[in-house]
């Protein structure tokens, strides 16, 4: 992520990047970018020169909560939260907690940056730009106890729950509100199901989207389940509260009101770091979830073919949809979101790889840890993109026809099956099957080999005598054999309606800034 050019704005920049020197030319001295002066197309991360500038409105989110910066903050909070409750257990003097909370608040990440330069540890950089703000009357008091894995585990608990609550949740479930109100719209929309890559039998557009809806309205509640699974800690360097123990009678006293300051829970047991389960579960809900929203675009790309042609994106009147094809309409969008997938998956295996630390904890899992706030900004864009997208989706009901149409001779075989099958025939679906294979070599309609083969099969004649008239009718208008498609899309999306009123989960605000996407 790059630089935040608001308050507290900072990045360590690393030597020949900025001025014309040349790569490697300088020593890294932890020095700030100035302000203003950043440049998204002398960064090296996509993420910063391609969807700062495409996306800016969820750029001013994501390096809120998940920028250098912010994560520097979050440690901050939870270092005045310790000073906190150290004054609330008799060990720091009356008006401390107040006093390094304001002096917290004062410390800028540039200067965090430099005295990391010299004293080669990020924590105790940012213990000592601390305690130089808060003054030296505190100074014995900031950090005391605690390990570094004390205040960067338990911040990461935080900037993961604060960008679930502030932005991704929200998202997802207005993404969730997008897919409901196209599976409500579309609930009766005949559409021929494909399984396979094949034509099956006819569904409902509207119940194609509505198991969308049930994917991701259960992969939000787990979201929301591992959200509540986060937890911190304040257990001293191996976990057993060795520090503490020389401060208060009942360091677990201790940690349990420091933690209740942040809104968080202790851990039942932890080394130097918190067991990662918690934090594997979170990151598992995480890439399912984007799962799901890849086989979504993936299925919305498929049925964008042109062999197809029955959904379309949205496009501007200057959109390009090839540099030298002038007449391509193509379902980038879609695709940009299996492309991000395909990023973004990948980061649990980091996660798993991160569970395994010895002993009481090593630095195996230091730099790859920081790439996993990636994952939380791959999913945030993906929910914006196909919330945009699926808001204004164009479904073309009569190429939808038209592709049921097609093939209707074939896929009659399985109702007529099911209706021989109940009315005795031994071998009803072989004869259904060899019906078919001749509609397919020669032409024609499935009822008139029917009728065919009934002159030279006594027993298929006397079954297919007793089907009713219902069923009859049912396999010359097959528009009718839906199952209860209509009713299940609309049965999904009413119950899911009634579970999102029941979320404690605020609106996600659009209004910030005009979509502007880039693949």
């Amino acid at each position: 992520m790059g630089p935040d050019s608001g308050r507290g704005s900072s990045l360590r920049k690393q030597a020949g990047l900025q001025g014309g020197a040349r790569p490697g030319s300088q020593r890294w001295e932890g020095a700030c970018v100035a302000r203003g002066s950043f440049n998204p197309f002398e960064t090296v991360s996509p993420w910063d020169h391609r969807y700062a500038v495409g996306q800016p409105h969820l750029y001013q989110v994501w390096r809120q909560y998940l920028s250098e910066a912010a994560t520097l903050r979050y440690q901050l909070q939870v270092e005045a939260a310790l000073v906190a409750g150290l004054e609330e257990m008799g060990v720091a003097p009356p008006g401390s907690g107040a006093r390094v909370a304001e002096a917290a608040a004062r410390v800028e990440a540039e200067a965090i940056a430099q005295e990391e330069a010299r004293t080669r540890h990020s924590i105790r950089a940012l213990v000592n730009c601390l305690a130089r703000e808060a003054g030296a009357d505190l100074a014995p008091w900031i950090h005391l106890g605690a390990t570094s894995s004390d205040i960067t585990e338990t911040a990461r608990s935080l900037q993961y729950r604060e960008s679930l609550d502030r932005f991704l949740l929200p998202q997802l479930v207005a993404l969730l509100e997008a897919w409901m109100a196209l599976a409500e719209r579309e609930a009766a929309t005949p559409q021929i199901g494909r399984t396979h890559g094949q034509h099956a039998v006819p569904i409902t557009f509207g119940f194609a989207i509505a198991l969308y809806v049930e994917r991701l309205g259960g992969r939000i509640e787990q979201l929301q389940a591992a959200r509540e699974g986060l937890v911190g800690k304040l257990t001293g360097a191996v976990g057993a509260y060795n520090a503490l123990s020389l401060l208060v009678e009942d360091p677990e006293e201790l940690e349990r009101r420091v933690l209740a300051r942040l809104g968080l829970r202790p851990a039942p047991v932890a080394s130097q770091i918190l067991p990662p389960e918690p934090f594997a579960d979170l990151f598992h809900a995480l890439t399912s979830t984007f799962g799901v929203l890849a086989n979504f675009a993936d299925d919305m790309r498929h049925l964008q073919r042109s062999e197809l042609g029955e959904v379309a994106e949205a496009v501007t009147a200057e959109q390009v949809g090839s540099s030298t094809m002038p007449h391509k309409r193509n379902p980038w969008n879609f695709e940009h979101v299996k492309s991000l997938w395909k990023v973004a998956m990948p980061r649990m295996i980091t996660v798993y790889l991160d569970q395994i630390s010895e002993h009481q904890r090593d630095l195996t899992n230091s730099a790859s840890s920081r790439f996993l706030v990636e994952l939380f900004v791959a999913l945030s864009q993906a929910a914006d993109r196909l919330t945009r997208l699926s808001r204004r989706l164009q479904v073309d009901r009569e190429r939808m026809a038209a592709n049921l149409e097609r093939e209707r001779p074939l896929w009659v075989a399985e109702p007529l099956y099911i209706l021989l099958a109940r009315h005795g025939h031994p071998e009803a679906h072989e004869v259904a099957r060899r019906l078919a294979a001749r509609v397919r070599e020669e032409g024609g309609d499935l009822l008139q080999a029917l009728e065919e083969a009934r002159q030279r099969d006594p027993q298929l004649d006397q079954v297919a005598a007793a089907l009713t008239p219902e069923e009859r009718a049912l396999l010359r208008e097959p528009l009718r054999y839906q199952g209860r498609a209509e009713a299940r899309a609309r049965a999904t999306v009413a119950r899911w309606r009634a579970r999102v009123a029941q979320w404690a989960i605020a609106p996600w605000r659009e209004e910030v800034s005009p979509w502007s996407g880039l693949c």
